[in-house]
């Protein structure tokens, strides 16, 4: 009996297992690397880690992914942006080895879920996270980032300063301007081109110091953070627990890329290679990431971009970013240039990128089309809305649920124990 065809998509430029002359594989993966390099850069910048690490982890979590799907998901890996407040919160308290902690754990969750889900199936998951919950979720991850982002545009060593919030609106008119109105490649990179234009425009006005760019080295090791190497790991019981709960916040963002790029690629990755190969490919990513002293990594929706646009979606293209990535992290000038970005161009950015966070967790309401004139409805948005923007800490002891942890486990049990109508719906 013949073995089945391996299915291939013709209307595409290269499918999934083409490889690309090698003069274009350059391009193609340069162009993918670009395309999140300004996102995924963003990440360490605003929590305080090294940016090359960042690259590194990104590049070597995209590997792994590859790997553990047995190549055949065309998705690249950079960092999340889910975890920013509570990686921000961790590194002024017990710095970096606590995020590691917090990044292996919800990796680790990522691989619980995935043996449950290889055991007993997926539906379980819509009943704990439906869009009710996940909508508000993602609303709070990004507009509880805003006033941050607002007071680092502001306010220069806690001074009110017009040269700051001067740079951070017109980066963040330049930004909007390329997203409005660029097309082709330079449409896909908005991001990185409002970084650069707006640096540019930081040092018109004297705030950039050059210096460190000029005393580093073209070829440095990036600051790994390593256990047992460049720290002796302790428990960090509020680490824990305030970075699990966020695990399935960014389990709902990668299931959602992932029903993209099955209409995309016209295939089923639920079924091929499966939904627990994919969510163990991108926990151990996460716990690869934590090991080298990196943030968590997830699936880029920018990176999906380009695939619809080139209709390149080949792996080996993916798999040549990662490649980039990891050798870009080794280059000491970038790292310092990447480094001497002052606040107010990363709140230019940040004040888009925040706020498209806290628009995508609006439309998946909308694209669901969830009622709020249901009480049950109402009472979980509010909820989650004021406990993760307001800033609401569960603390016992060392046990702590940050605001954005605690909205999410909140929305859930609320989800759960909630009768679907009222009393008072009823009659």
């Amino acid at each position: 009996m013949s073995e089945k065809k391996e299915f291939h998509n013709d209307s595409v430029v290269l499918d999934i297992h083409d490889r690309p002359k090698l003069g274009h594989w350059v391009g193609l993966s340069l162009q993918h690397l670009f395309t999140m390099f300004g996102a995924t850069v963003l990440v360490p910048i605003l929590v305080g880690i090294d940016p090359g690490i960042a690259l590194v982890s990104s590049g070597l979590g995209t590997l792994v992914y590859l790997f553990t799907t047995k190549g055949k998901i065309p998705a690249y890996l950079g960092s999340s942006f889910a975890f920013i407040a509570a990686m921000q919160m961790l590194m002024k308290t017990d710095g970096y080895p606590a995020i590691a902690q917090g990044a292996i754990t919800t990796g680790l969750v990522y691989l619980i879920v995935a043996l449950i889900i290889k055991k007993i199936g997926a539906a379980w998951l819509d009943r704990i996270l439906p869009p009710i919950v996940v909508g508000p979720v993602i609303m709070v991850i990004g507009l509880g980032l805003a006033a941050n982002a607002a007071n680092n545009a502001m306010y220069n060593n806690g001074d009110y300063d017009f040269k700051y919030i001067a740079v951070a609106l017109i980066t963040l008119g330049l930004t909007i301007f390329f997203n409005m109105f660029l097309r082709g490649f330079l449409g896909l990179i908005p991001i990185l081109l409002g970084i650069v234009s707006g640096y540019i425009v930081a040092l018109l006005f004297g705030i950039v110091d050059t210096q460190p760019i000029a005393d580093a080295a073209w070829f440095a090791l990036p600051n790994f953070e390593i256990p047992f190497v460049q720290y002796e790991p302790k428990l960090y019981l509020g680490a824990i627990t305030t970075m699990a709960p966020i695990a399935f916040v960014t389990m709902t963002e990668h299931i959602g890329h992932l029903m993209v790029l099955n209409k995309l690629t016209r295939r089923n990755f639920f079924e091929e290679p499966g939904l627990h190969k994919t969510l163990m490919g991108d926990g151990l990513a996460q716990i690869v990431a934590a090991f080298v002293g990196g943030p968590p990594v997830t699936s880029y929706g920018e990176n999906i971009g380009v695939l619809a646009i080139t209709r390149v979606h080949s792996v080996f293209v993916i798999g040549g970013a990662a490649f980039f990535a990891v050798i870009l992290g080794f280059v000491g000038k970038l790292s310092a240039l990447i480094l001497s970005i002052p606040g107010p161009v990363i709140s230019g950015i940040s004040f888009i990128l925040f706020g498209v966070i806290a628009a995508s967790g609006m439309k998946i309401l909308i694209e669901n089309k969830v009622d709020f004139d249901k009480k049950k409805n109402l009472l979980i948005a509010a909820v989650i809305l004021v406990v993760g923007i307001g800033g609401l800490v569960f603390q016992v002891g060392t046990f702590t649920l940050s605001a954005m942890a605690l909205a999410t486990v909140l929305g859930i049990i609320l989800n759960l124990i909630l009768p679907e109508t009222s009393r008072s719906e009823e009659n």
